[in-house]
């Protein structure tokens, strides 16, 4: 660690834990907040919805405060954006959505906690040598989701929703992969803001190309579901993703990075509690072996790399739910789960 981010660690005050706080709880609720809303809205049409009015809402915000020029980008950084927010909002937060309407949050939220464990075998195939540490946690890391997966062997969840949500793990951990080496608007806010509307528009139209439109009115979607997606709107996708940028700005890496298997401990705790989601000993064992994974990985990656010295903007966001953090190579290791 460096002796700038040892003294803002020695600083970490009220302010720091505030915002460290809302990124482990609110990052972990958004799997419960999905599945309460995934109960009367249609899984695609809704994720648009949350991306479209949060692009938006960040928009405005900064064309209003820092003027439209704010927003301009070129048509390379455009292009990366797009990429990435298919990748990620419709890939990865639009199949864990489709997923969630037959697979509990926590379960979900486990699988997806894998994301730093692909993260580390992508980065091993494009020619990064990984450390033994990491390797090791790999291995353990997938020895976890091969106990998760016994739940859909046995029936008692549908392996296809399963299978599901880790293929959208892999396109969420290509999307966090990819956007570390691809041109990207220097604020990560803006960053943010047109990746979601490049997904939203994604979800947009699979969701019209699965004739959800057709399938459910706006009638049929209950108060709940309605509640839960401006939960996902307010609280996933601006305010913890504030806190998420201000941290990598203020306090250290290694500490900020802990989200990565805090949320799903979370997510679980909070499916128990609200829907009453069973904690049977598969996930509980399962998923326990790949928090253990991930938390090799992720420390390891950390002391690979140098902390970041300064407050230097990030190099750019996907989901207001985990981002990419200065320099490149530590970006794909600390990206989040797909919510």
């Amino acid at each position: 660690m460096t002796e700038r981010s040892t003294a803002r660690a020695g600083q970490f005050g009220a302010t720091a834990w505030t915002a460290l706080g809302l990124v482990y709880v609110v990052w972990g609720s958004t799997y419960l907040g999905i599945r309460i809303m995934d109960r009367t809205a249609p899984p695609f049409l809704a994720a648009a919805t949350r991306f479209l009015i949060a692009a938006l809402l960040l928009g405005v915000f900064f064309a209003l405060r820092r003027g439209p020029g704010s927003l301009r980008i070129t048509r390379r950084q455009l292009a990366s954006c797009a990429l990435v927010g298919l990748l990620l909002l419709v890939g990865g937060n639009g199949l864990v959505v489709l997923a969630e309407t037959e697979v509990p949050s926590g379960l979900t939220a486990l699988l997806v906690a894998a994301v730093p464990l692909w993260v580390a075998v992508l980065r091993a195939v494009s020619g990064d040598r990984p450390r033994r540490t990491t390797v090791l946690g790999v291995l353990i890391g997938f020895a976890g989701l091969v106990v998760l997966s016994v739940p859909g062997i046995t029936g008692s969840v549908r392996l296809g929703g399963l299978l599901l949500v880790m293929v959208a793990a892999l396109l969420w951990s290509l999307g966090s992969f990819a956007s570390a080496r691809l041109p990207m608007p220097a604020d990560p806010f803006v960053a943010s803001g047109y990746e979601m509307l490049a997904g939203g528009i994604g979800d947009l139209l699979l969701g019209f190309a699965r004739g959800e439109q057709h399938r459910v009115h706006l009638a049929s979607v209950g108060l709940e579901s309605w509640l839960a997606l401006g939960y996902l709107v307010v609280f996933g996708s601006v305010v913890a993703f504030s806190a998420y940028a201000w941290l990598l700005q203020n306090a250290p890496l290694s500490l900020v990075s802990t989200y990565a298997y805090v949320n799903p401990v979370v997510a679980v705790a909070l499916g128990w509690l609200v829907l009453a989601e069973p904690v049977s000993w598969p996930i509980a064992v399962g998923g326990g072996i790949v928090v253990a994974g991930v938390c090799v990985v992720v420390s390891t990656e950390r002391r690979r790399q140098p902390e970041p010295a300064g407050a230097a903007e990030p190099a750019g966001a996907a989901d207001p739910v985990a981002e990419r953090v200065p320099p490149a190579e530590e970006a794909e290791d600390v990206r989040g789960s797909a919510r």
